[in-house]
């Protein structure tokens, strides 16, 4: 069940089309108050519903030409905590996620080529104590990238 009204699903809408668009100009598409969406945008952020307006970069114009996602194999799984906080201080680990299968944690790792990822993979990762093993898989192209979509209606 979703806790969103009409009102909200539609301000998120909005915002996902362009998260810079003046708050005004969605109370004035929406025919509601000014002051109606600050309030709801406020409740969406205290609830947890939004978590982040972000800066998206192009990787590749900013230097890092090999994106991977990598697998993370751990010696047992006492360690995955442990792995976790040590992967967060890995400058290059934009992303980190609980898994399930074959890898206990799985990751996306930006590099400056393959060379920059060996070594964050052998000077860094592999370091960590728990770490098992991993394995890369090496993004050519991502064809596009998106939030989960918004649940219309209930």
């Amino acid at each position: 069940m979703s806790q969103l009204d009409y009102i909200d699903q539609q301000i998120l809408l909005a915002l996902k089309a362009d998260a810079r668009k003046a708050f005004s100009k969605i109370a004035d598409e929406l025919k509601i108050s000014n002051s109606l969406v600050h309030q709801r945008i406020k409740k969406m952020k205290d609830d947890g519903i939004i978590l982040k307006a972000d800066l998206v970069l192009d990787e590749i114009k900013i230097g890092y030409n090999t994106k991977s996602y990598v697998g993370i194999r751990l010696k047992e799984a006492q360690f995955a905590d442990k792995v976790v906080e040590a992967l967060k201080e890995i400058d290059e680990v934009t992303e980190c996620n609980y898994v399930s299968g074959k890898y206990a944690i799985f990751v996306l790792i930006y590099a400056k080529d393959n060379d920059h990822l060996r070594s964050v993979l052998y000077d860094k990762v592999h370091e960590i104590d728990g770490v098992g093993g991993t394995e890369s898989f090496i993004c050519f192209t991502t064809n596009f990238d998106r939030s989960a979509p918004i649940i219309l209606g209930e």
